[in-house]
């Protein structure tokens, strides 16, 4: 299992850092038009964008706490990672429901969607008689 949760959790590390940043930089308003996808001058995709802070700010939260704790570090990292896997499919689900494949959005999202399965499926499947820590 550790073969697993190890390079997961430097992953885990980038993306809460990452998630963070984004929003900082997005609640700044610093991101030149040039750089947003598409047209986010447009109401719907802006509301659509900033529809993710709660969900990628409890994903940030849960998973950074899960790294800097031992007692419960387990379950907040399962919590994160299932946030982080389901914030990667609304986005990829939007855009395929737009039909846009543009892969400046998909490939991180897929990313954000299929990094996280590895390791729940380590977290939740461990053998009998292991105890969670």
């Amino acid at each position: 299992m550790n073969r697993v949760l190890g390079p997961t959790k430097i992953a885990m590390l980038v993306t809460d850092v990452g998630f963070l940043l984004y929003w900082a930089i997005a609640f700044a308003r610093l991101i030149p038009p040039e750089f947003a996808y598409k047209d986010y001058t447009n109401p719907i995709l802006s509301d659509w964008n900033f529809s993710f802070v709660a969900l990628d700010l409890a994903a940030s939260a849960t998973g950074l706490a899960s790294l800097c704790r031992t007692s419960g570090g387990r379950t907040l990292m399962t919590v994160s990672l299932t946030l982080t896997s389901t914030a990667g499919l609304q986005a990829i689900a939007f855009w395929a429901l737009r039909g846009d494949f543009s892969l400046t959005w998909w490939l991180p999202n897929l990313f954000l969607l299929l990094f996280p399965i590895p390791a729940l499926i380590a977290l939740t499947c461990q053998p009998a008689g292991e105890t969670a820590r």
